[in-house]
């Protein structure tokens, strides 16, 4: 009985720890835009290797394991919450460009412009991140 109560409670200090270390939107973006370059106007388009929702107008899109770019969108046009896993990005003869194209969800009307490409120092941001979690 002992144990069982040692165990649970050790699991509950557990989730509570990895709850107090999930960076907010406004953090995550933070460091992110620390790390990011100057805004380029375009980038060459292909199959995205993943992207992640910072918040409702920025997005971090993977193209390779070290090729990330921060886009800012004009948002809040995307319907994140039951929005499915897919993004769909238009692009023109395999280049994106601010201003121009546009990122959308499968299943809501409208997309989004991209307004702002950056690309991002992601080595570097991952490098934050563990001196954040290390203290």
């Amino acid at each position: 009985m002992a144990f069982r109560l040692f165990l649970a409670a050790s699991i509950a200090a557990l989730l509570a720890a990895c709850a107090t270390t999930r960076m907010s939107d406004a953090e995550s973006l933070a460091l992110y835009r620390a790390h990011a370059g100057e805004p380029v106007r375009t980038i060459r388009y292909y199959d995205p290797v993943s992207w992640e929702e910072v918040d409702e107008a920025h997005l971090l899109l993977t193209m390779r394991p070290r090729e990330v770019y921060l886009l800012r969108i004009s948002g809040p046009c995307l319907d994140w919450g039951g929005a499915s896993p897919t993004i769909a990005i238009s692009s023109q003869a395999g280049f994106v460009s601010a201003g121009f194209d546009r990122v959308s969800v499968p299943g809501v009307p409208a997309g989004c412009r991209i307004e702002e490409i950056r690309p991002v120092d992601i080595a570097a941001v991952r490098a934050a991140r563990e001196r954040m979690t290390s203290r």
